[in-house]
Formats: structure tokens, sequence, C-alpha cells
């Protein structure tokens, strides 16, 4: 099963002024859209572009379409509802997973997946929550909290929906204690899954600049040292949530920092190797 992105054209509400501008700090969204995701382009036609991307490499492939670019639930019902019927009637897509900030989740909303489920679609929400500490999704301008995200969460689970959350490692401000203390944060909320990946600065992000100007700091996580810290990330976390992944990776000449040189599964090898020195599994030290 592999997810294919889609583009709505959707903004973000801390981009568009709805509650704030200039968007999440760190963010560029190009540096995790595909290239076949043009918001030109129906969301029949991103997917079919992506379908025959993947079939090239994997035979009998199925297909989730993933609402993945900047907040797919931002703005009418209406028109995301089109977006989602439009995306559930191409050929071998069996269900979606939306992704989108917290804040941007109703009862509305919530509703109408709850209703593409019980027709026997899978579908999944993924929130960006990236932090439990609500000073520092101020500090990199969120503009929502981390009560949001449990609510959004528990919303979704009332529904039936599969749940997800999306945390970042080494944002500015964070200690190594303020991230496990984000990690126990989900354990108490336990969504299905959860997607951590490290804090990359990339160009064309408020960051960046920020970075440059000496007016913020980041920390600069190298290999052995994130690999240490997911260590600790798994030993901690509740073993009923999977894990999605540790690392993203932004194309190489949008990425400032940190430059490891590995592709993700060379990460996640590297990890398990550890895993096993070690003698940690999920959850033994929560």
């Amino acid at each position: 099963m592999q997810k294919l992105s889609v583009n709505t054209g959707n903004s973000c509400p801390n981009r568009d002024g709805t509650i704030g501008h200039g968007g999440c700090s760190y963010c560029n969204n190009m540096a995790f859209t595909p290239a076949y995701c043009l918001a030109t382009d129906s969301i029949a036609v991103q997917l079919d572009k992506g379908r025959r991307f993947f079939s090239r490499k994997y035979n009998d492939m199925r297909y989730l379409a993933y609402f993945q670019s900047y907040t797919s639930t931002h703005g009418s019902l209406g028109r995301f509802k089109e977006a989602c019927e439009e995306a559930l009637a191409v050929d071998d897509i069996d269900g979606i997973v939306v992704g989108t900030r917290p804040d941007c989740f109703d009862r509305p909303t919530a509703r109408f997946l709850g209703g593409l489920l019980r027709e026997g679609r899978f579908v999944m929400m993924e929130f960006g929550a990236e932090s439990a500490h609500d000073m520092t999704l101020r500090r990199v301008n969120r503009c929502h909290r981390w009560a949001d995200t449990v609510f959004a969460v528990n919303m979704a689970r009332k529904e039936g929906l599969f749940t997800g959350v999306h945390l970042i490692m080494g944002l500015p401000g964070e200690s190594r204690t303020m991230m496990l203390q984000t990690v126990a944060a989900l354990n108490l909320l336990c969504p299905d899954t959860v997607k951590f990946h490290q804090l990359q600065v990339v160009g064309g992000t408020r960051l960046a600049d920020d970075v440059a100007e000496g007016k913020e700091s980041v920390q600069s996580l190298s290999v052995d040292g994130y690999l240490d810290l997911c260590c600790d990330l798994v030993a901690r976390l509740n073993p009923a949530i999977a894990i999605e992944r540790f690392t993203s990776q932004s194309p190489g000449d949008m990425l400032i920092s940190p430059r490891w040189g590995l592709k993700n599964h060379e990460f996640v090898h590297k990890l398990e190797r550890l895993l096993n020195a070690r003698g940690i599994i999920q959850g033994c030290l929560s």
C-alpha cells in the first residue's frame, strides 16, 4: 500500500492571515511536496501521475490518497468533500490520509470522514502537532496549542478514524528533557501512529534567515546524537503507538542543515542495530 500525495491548493491559517502570517518558521512546503503534486492539476491527474511513477517500481500496488501539502482541511468543507470524492473515484485508490493542523479539524469534517469510513473506505487523520510545549509552538509561529491536538485526536477517534501525530525533534529552545516530555504527553493521548523527524533548516524559511542573522539558534544534531535520542524515544514510547518514521529528507539543493548524507532507510538500519545492541524494545521505559 503506497501513499500518493495530492495538493489541493489550500494555504494555512497562519500564512493567509486567518490566525497569523508567515507560516511556521521552519516550513518550506516545497521541501516535502513531490514534483507531481501541482495544484494546477486536478486531484485525479495528480493521483494518476503518482500511480504511474510507483507502478514502474512495484507490481500489484494499491494506493491511499495523501492530502499532504499545507493544511488540507483549511477552507470550506464543501471544497474538501469534493477533493476527497474525486480522489476516491480514481482506480486503485482504497482510502485517504488527511494531513492537517489540529485547529483546522471540526465536528462536521469529522462526521463527513466518519461516513466514508462506514462506507468501507480507509480513513486516517494525520495531525501536525510538532511539540507538546506551547512555548515552543509560539516560538515557531504554529499559532495553535497542544490542547488543540488532544481535542482533535479525541474527536477523530469518536468517529472511528485512525489517528496519527507528527512531531519534530530539536525545535528551537527545546532540550532533550522537553522532547521526552512531549513523548510522555503523546503516550497519554495514544494515537495509532507517530511520525518523528529531526528539525531541518531549509532555505527559503524564516528560520534559515533568523539563524543566518544570529536571531535564532538551533541544535546541530549529528547522526550519532540523533540515533541516541531516538533510542530514548523508542524506549519511552507506548508500544501501542506505531512508529511511521524517524527522519525526513529535504532536497539537497534546499537543505542547509543537518546534512548527514544518509537516506532514510540507512538511518533506520543504523538505529535498529543500536537498539538491538542496547537491548531496547519499544516502551521498555514507559
